[in-house]
């Protein structure tokens, strides 16, 4: 089964029959899936001013230890940014798929260095099949693994690092950024990519800006302390955004699977909290309702959330929540679960 990225079944579509044409029906009817456009109007110009100012404030204050701070403060500007490129690639924001993908590629590939494609490639396929461990990329067995069958079969880094992935985890986060720039530049470097040679381009272009501006400002030595810490925190943001939401949850295999609405939900887990929460996760604390209608509004996740769990508890579909240091407690219980069989080997 394939899914786009930017679209949810139709009630006639619906992969399981009458629960989720009757939840969509509901959402519909509430007008969640409205495009929100002053909300994302207000975002981009914030985060653009964030961007402008976030730069001009690391030249006024030249080389100098102080840059640090402001190596922080750009990380958490280019996790927002790419927290919106997600919306945009999404169709959350744009109704149409052209403006989409002139967007996304200037937020994700210019912005943060980011292959908006190649991200959108890989996203569509964890939406499609979330937590499926062999089909969604998310949860395949690179360096980490996500079920004790996949600790068994385990070989090379994965074998090692799979013992004692519970305390590697966060530390691993720290690499996430550079992870995300090698794996985009392989990616327009390889035959196959819609647009490769604008995204070349424009990652090009980010790569250039970004160091011409860190060793031209700084000394060589603060240069690379600073890009060290702030694509650490970058890494490191990303990977607390989209860590609590499917680790530790059930995971699938083989053919069979349940309908769209079970699959989507019983591998999925929310975060509470109020409004901080949802800025800084950018609205992925909704990981249900977000799965289950990806085209909503991030705007709009709170407002659809008490639906959605109502609509579970009618059908007596198990609906996950957690505080935020509770989701990540669950998440690495589970991770140093997993890793049993390889320590005991």
């Amino acid at each position: 089964m394939t899914i786009d990225l930017q679209t949810e079944p139709s009630s006639r579509r619906d992969h399981g029959g009458s629960d989720f044409a009757e939840l969509r029906r509901r959402i519909d009817d509430a007008g969640l899936l409205d495009r929100r456009p002053g909300y994302y109007a207000a975002r981009f110009a914030l985060l653009g001013t964030a961007v402008v100012v976030g730069w001009a404030s690391f030249v006024a204050i030249g080389s100098t230890w102080w840059q640090l701070v402001t190596a922080v403060v750009l990380a958490v500007v280019f996790a927002q940014l790419a927290l919106l490129a997600h919306d945009i690639a999404h169709r959350q924001v744009f109704r149409t798929r052209r403006p989409s993908e002139i967007a996304g590629r200037l937020v994700g590939n210019l912005g943060v260095g980011m292959s908006y494609g190649w991200w959108m490639d890989k996203h569509t396929r964890h939406h499609a099949n979330p937590n499926h461990e062999e089909l969604d990329p998310d949860v395949s067995p690179d360096l980490l693994v996500w079920s004790q069958d996949q600790a068994r079969n385990a070989s090379g880094a994965a074998r090692f690092i799979g013992k004692y992935e519970a305390f590697l985890f966060f530390p691993l986060l720290t690499l996430e950024a550079f992870n995300l720039h090698i794996s985009s530049v392989r990616a327009v470097l390889k035959p196959g990519l819609k647009e490769r040679r604008l995204e070349g381009g424009l990652l090009l272009a980010h790569f250039v800006i970004y160091l011409s501006l860190v060793f031209t400002v700084l000394s060589p030595g603060l240069a690379v302390a600073f890009i060290l810490l702030n694509q650490a925190v970058f890494g490191l943001y990303l990977g607390c955004s989209f860590a609590p939401n499917h680790k530790g949850m059930p995971t699938l295999t083989g053919d069979r699977e349940p309908d769209y609405l079970r699959k989507q939900v019983l591998t999925s887990r929310n975060v509470r909290g109020g409004p901080v929460v949802d800025v800084a996760l950018g609205g992925l604390n909704y990981q249900i309702e977000h799965h289950l209608f990806p085209s909503m509004p991030c705007a709009n996740l709170r407002q659809a959330r008490p639906m959605v769990r109502d609509f579970c508890a009618e059908r007596g579909v198990e609906y996950a929540e957690a505080g935020l240091v509770e989701s990540y407690t669950i998440a690495l219980r589970h991770m140093h679960s997993v890793g049993e069989p390889l320590r005991a080997a």
